[in-house]
């Protein structure tokens, strides 16, 4: 079949990327199989493409000493003494790159151009470490990645998405809110059935996260039938994709919507190329994995009952790192059983004990309540505050009384004192109008 090469002259200016794409043939008529670079022009000619997109957040943050903390990391992984990891990345020619992507066993396309060799490039040079620890941590989620996506049919390559997406840490939040290992945002997450409370982030649960991960990514493809398209509306949401889609002309190529996109989604497909390409081919590029043991078998018991990792540790003498790692989705270290029959992972081999000492927990947790049911309310009556007394006090030492002269009246008493007839009535409790010589009238 006759070769089509799509050109993109990307001229990298100050703060943006403007591009031309010049195809030789309609896009419609464009066969990836056949093609297996994706050819990208820069017009600066200098091979840094950097400018022009926004590498993932999580692997632009990813510190090793972080990721190294978690304890699943502490407990299970350790640097292979046995393999001698080089200093430095070997040099590739383009070719050989261009044939590794080929033979890689995807679905999905895996084309190479510039923007792609220079994720590459941050996978093999800046990011070994990182990657040497994601090799050995993906044994901890990678069975449950490719469950999820095996249940719903959908391309296996896909399970290394939470690589660019959280660098595998189940806790991860982005700057955005998006959190967990597949870093959803609150309402998609609440769209595909992940419930968020106070207590408990279903989006941090491995299990439950990747189940949603592979509905949202199945129906990502329902919508716009292409894988590229559909990693980038995973980034971005399908409705900047099908904005980019319109200003591009209608064209539906990844590659030539590209200079519509935002810099952090120019960023992500070939990140994912990349992240696949680094999975696969790191001991070409003198990257050692982290040695992994395997963890132990866990098992789930059902919760009715508000209990706190703290009471579990304490009573079944069990580190509470390890059920913070076990079971991620509680956020506050308590499990909220009384609202919901809640599960509580553990090893297996402990399983016995907390049922066991079942009773004891929960008689733990009642002596540590968390909130009170109810609470009395101090119906005690209180003495008057004595800044009232003094008040009082000094009020009725500013009466003024004055005495009735022979010829005075109420109104005349009145005029004199500035007052009114009715206020004095009212302040010497009289009737009527009637005074008489020498009494004592308060007027104040």
């Amino acid at each position: 079949m006759k070769k089509k090469t799509i050109l993109a002259l990307l001229a990298l200016l100050p703060m943006a990327l403007s591009a031309q794409i010049v195809d030789t043939d309609d896009l419609d008529d464009y066969d990836d199989e056949d093609e297996a670079e994706v050819e990208v022009l820069d017009d600066a000619d200098d091979g840094d493409f950097s400018q022009g997109f926004d590498f993932p957040e999580a692997l632009a943050d990813a510190n090793i000493d972080s990721l190294m903390s978690q304890y699943m990391s502490k407990t299970y992984l350790q640097t292979d003494e046995g393999c001698q990891q080089l200093s430095e990345n070997p040099q590739v020619d383009r070719e050989v790159y261009i044939d590794r992507l080929r033979r890689m066993p995807t679905v999905m396309e895996m084309a190479y151009n510039d923007v792609v060799r220079s994720c590459i490039d941050r996978y093999m040079v800046r990011l070994r470490r990182q990657v040497s620890y994601m090799l050995g941590a993906a044994n901890f989620y990678m069975p449950i990645f490719e469950q999820a996506l095996d249940t719903y049919q959908l391309p296996l390559e896909l399970k290394y998405l939470p690589i660019i997406e959280s660098a595998l840490n189940p806790t991860a939040v982005s700057r955005a809110g998006a959190t967990g290992l597949w870093q959803f945002m609150l309402a998609t997450g609440k769209a595909y059935g992940l419930e968020v409370t106070s207590y408990s982030d279903d989006r941090r649960d491995p299990v439950k996260s990747s189940i949603a991960a592979a509905r949202y990514l199945r129906d990502l493809y329902n919508i716009f039938g292409d894988w590229n398209l559909v990693i980038a509306a995973y980034n971005c949401g399908p409705e900047n994709i099908n904005k980019a889609i319109r200003r591009s002309g209608g064209k539906r190529d990844y590659w030539a919507i590209y200079p519509y996109l935002p810099k952090e989604t120019r960023g992500y497909v070939p990140a994912f190329i990349a992240a696949n390409y680094a999975m696969t081919y790191y001991c070409e590029h003198g990257i050692c994995p982290m040695q992994s043991k395997l963890p132990v078998k866990t098992d789930t018991v059902m919760v009715d009952r508000n209990i706190t990792f703290d009471q579990v540790a304490r009573v079944c003498d069990l580190d509470i790192d390890m059920l913070r790692s076990l079971n991620p989705a509680y956020r506050r270290d308590v499990v909220p059983g009384l609202s919901a029959p809640s599960p509580l992972r553990l090893p297996t081999t402990e399983v016995g004990r907390f049922i066991d000492m079942q009773d004891s927990i929960y008689h733990h947790a009642a002596t540590m309540q968390l909130k009170r049911d109810e609470v009395a309310i101090d119906e005690r009556p209180v003495a008057q505050p004595t800044q009232k007394r003094t008040t009082q006090k000094r009020t009725a030492q500013r009466a003024v009384t004055v005495k009735v002269k022979r010829g005075d009246s109420l109104s005349a008493i009145a005029r004199r004192n500035g007052t009114t007839v009715a206020r004095i009535k009212k302040l010497n409790g009289l009737r009527g109008n009637n005074i008489r010589v020498g009494q004592s009238i308060r007027v104040k």
